[in-house]
C-alpha cells in the first residue's frame, strides 16, 4: 500500500489525495505539521532530507518527494496520462506552470492566510 506524508491543508498534498482518489488507489495518510516542525525531525529526514512534504512512499518502500513527481508517476499506465508524447509534454507543461505560477503566487497567498 502506499503511504502519504502530507499536512492536510497543503494544496501539494491535495493534488495527490484527489488523483489517488480518482485512480482508486489505496493509500495510508500520515499527516506532519509542518507548523510544529514534524519534517524537520530525524526520522523525517531520513525519509526526506530536504524536510518537505508531500512524499509518496511506495508499496515496495521507495519514496518519492515532490507532488509533481508523485503525480507523473501515479499517472503513468493511467486514464489521468495521455499516450500521445505531445499531449504528455503539455501535461508537464501544466504541471509546471502550476508549480512556478500558481503555486508561489496563489497557493503560498493561501497558506499565509489559511495556515499561519
Amino acid at each position: 500500500m502506499y503511504r502519504l506524508y502530507e499536512f492536510s491543508s497543503s494544496g501539494n498534498c491535495y493534488k495527490l489525495r484527489l488523483a489517488m482518489a480518482q485512480l482508486g488507489v489505496p493509500f495510508e495518510r500520515v499527516e506532519k505539521d509542518i507548523t510544529r516542525g514534524e519534517t524537520r525531525s530525524d526520522d523525517f529526514l531520513a525519509i526526506n532530507p530536504n524536510g518537505r512534504i508531500p512524499v509518496l512512499v511506495t508499496p515496495d518502500g521507495r519514496t518519492l518527494p515532490e507532488s509533481n513527481a508523485a503525480l507523473w508517476y501515479l499517472a503513468r499506465d493511467s486514464q489521468l496520462m495521455p499516450t500521445d508524447a505531445f499531449e504528455q509534454a503539455q501535461v508537464l507543461q501544466w504541471m509546471f506552470f502550476e508549480q512556478y505560477n500558481h503555486e508561489p503566487n496563489i497557493a503560498t497567498s493561501r497558506y499565509w492566510l489559511h495556515v499561519l
